[in-house]
């Protein structure tokens, strides 16, 4: 038997109000320029607060933060975010980026060309790899720093890094939005992907041009440009992120690709020299602390793990009342084909945007939309699409999700080099990829542009 829901004082609005405040406090963090993650530390615990407050049942409250906080898929991200952050600091350690940097200025690529085409690269590891998250961590943090030696526009860079995974994430067959979007939709994968490339393609487009146009900047310090020169010595380490690629192509777990990567750039590093034995570890007789790279590519995932532990538990009380079931299935009556549509977008919009995951999002909604879908006779390949293009749309824009939040991270990698720490605010802004997107999803909606295609629901049975 399902278990109650979880009766917030106030109802809807009871239930919504941690949003609320957690909305308000990351709003008032981004126009006053929050450097990193660890601002919005205290917003959480805030809106946590209120969640608890406004409980009917504390106890059963704080449980179900607990719960969800204790969740595997957590878990996987969080040993993510702390193992990129040792790969990145032993690549970084070995030169690997410094030979980047040199390898731009040798090959005379000019800062908009260089732009353009880190949004081809993040979309060819997304749409291979199926994660937007891998793409960033992995692609980021040696990228980014490149770019100085072109005179590439810092927030235009790392908005060409988040849109390009943003891409190759919104047509990967094997990713986990688009295996959620066809299986609530009970389509088929390959099918639905087929019919997505007219969405994404022109948004593709629009996305490298823009970045080939305004990707360069005269706005980097002198200091930057000299400080980037670069050195070659350190390309040999290109074998390690090919390596973790390779065995995420090979569907290798995250983790293990990931552990690989570092322990192989650790080994490399030692055996070409590049790296000496007291920079995996040194202990300070009477200091009572030891040094690492190591250690150092630990302490930069603490920041993102922090606010993952804390978001999903504000999640996990928010998803425990049961509101956003009950918000969703306001879908189940008869509509017109335009209007079917527009509540699908605007359902599976309101579910991320509080859920802050999209594959739970799609899940939410999954069934109403196909219900609803099926009555409007819009086809499956076109809900799966809606529901799928929409939730690669506002992750990858907004500062309070986990894309952008990595992003704004991963620009630290560039710090040594003279490139500037971008905001998350920044970096959605500058991701031309999922801006073109919502266009492109209002337009279809608005002029029925592809409803058409597709096979139809005439044997489905409605859930």
């Amino acid at each position: 038997m399902a278990e109650a829901v979880l009766v917030m004082r106030g109802g809807v609005a009871g239930a919504v109000a941690p949003f609320a405040v957690f909305l308000a406090g990351v709003g008032w963090l981004a126009l006053m320029g929050a450097p990193d993650e660890r601002g919005f530390w205290p917003i959480l615990l805030a809106a946590i607060a209120v969640g608890i407050a406004l409980a009917g049942d504390r106890r059963r409250y704080c449980d179900a933060l607990l719960s969800g906080m204790a969740q595997p898929i957590v878990m996987l991200m969080v040993m993510a975010w702390l193992l990129a952050g040792v790969l990145s600091a032993v690549l970084s350690a070995s030169g690997f980026v410094e030979s980047l940097v040199w390898m731009a200025g040798v090959a005379g690529v000019d800062g908009g060309a260089y732009v353009a085409a880190a949004f081809v690269i993040c979309g060819l590891i997304a749409t291979s790899t199926g994660t937007s998250f891998g793409t960033i961590i992995i692609a980021a943090p040696l990228l980014y720093p490149a770019g100085a030696a072109t005179g590439a526009d810092p927030a235009m860079l790392i908005g060409a890094i988040l849109g390009g995974a943003t891409f190759g994430d919104s047509i990967s067959p094997i990713s986990d939005t688009t295996i959620a979007s066809a299986g609530t939709q009970n389509t088929d994968i390959a099918g639905t992907v087929r019919a997505r490339l007219k969405y994404v393609a022109p948004a593709a487009l629009v996305a490298i041009a823009a970045y080939a146009a305004f990707g360069g900047s005269s706005g980097l310090a002198e200091d930057a440009l000299v400080a980037a020169t670069g050195r070659p010595g350190g390309l040999p380490m290109i074998v390690v992120p090919a390596l973790v690629v390779t065995m995420l192509l090979l569907k290798r777990h995250l983790v293990e690709s990931l552990i690989a990567g570092a322990v192989a750039g650790i080994v490399m590093g030692l055996a070409l020299g590049l790296l000496q034995p007291d920079q995996i570890l040194r202990v300070a007789p009477g200091s009572f602390s030891a040094e690492s790279i190591v250690i150092d590519g630990l302490e930069r995932g603490i920041g993102v793990s922090i606010f993952t532990f804390l978001l999903v538990g504000l999640v996990a009380g928010f998803e425990a009342s049961g509101t956003l079931a009950r918000l969703v299935s306001t879908g189940d009556r008869v509509m017109t084909a335009a209007a079917t549509e527009t509540w699908m977008v605007a359902s599976v919009s309101g579910a991320v945007l509080l859920t802050t995951h999209s594959v739970v999002a799609i899940l939410a909604v999954g069934p109403f939309a196909r219900a609803a879908g099926i009555r409007a006779g819009i086809g499956p390949y076109r809900r799966a699409n809606l529901l799928d293009l929409t939730v690669c749309t506002w992750p990858f824009l907004l500062p309070y999700f986990l894309p952008t939040i990595l992003s704004s991270n991963a620009t630290a990698s560039g710090v040594a080099l003279g490139m500037p720490r971008i905001s998350a605010l920044e970096a959605g802004v500058h991701n031309v990829y999922s801006w073109a997107l919502v266009a492109i999803v209002i337009l279809a909606v608005i002029t029925g542009f592809g409803r058409s295609e597709g096979p139809r629901d005439a044997n489905a049975v409605q859930p």
